[in-house]
């Protein structure tokens, strides 16, 4: 005779795998805020960012910030991010925008 399946115990087993697959995402989504150097923006513009970006419907947009981001998992710097990326270490202001008077 067949020994009976512990569904519980595969249950319990699911929900443990299911959590830490969770916490790596949340994880690897902090890594990606850091290595973007979003990080340096404070929670309330980020969120507003993150927000805009979510809600974007123009597929054009889409298009270009999808082109950024696989750029940059090709470890391609654009000039933007090259140039907005702060120096971790280093306490230095950001540089001016292009609005800035000067």
């Amino acid at each position: 005779m067949r020994k009976p399946r512990d569904i519980d115990a595969e249950l319990a087993a699911l929900a443990e795998r299911a959590a830490a697959l969770k916490a790596r995402r949340v994880s690897q989504l902090g890594e990606l805020v850091i290595a973007s150097g979003a990080d340096a923006l404070g929670a309330d513009i980020l969120m507003g960012a993150l927000s805009a970006a979510a809600a974007e419907a123009n597929d054009q947009t889409r298009s270009q910030w999808r082109q950024r981001g696989e750029a940059f998992f090709r470890g391609e710097r654009t000039r933007t991010a090259a140039a907005g990326a702060p120096h971790h270490g280093s306490k230095a202001a950001p540089p001016p925008s292009a609005d800035a008077p000067g």
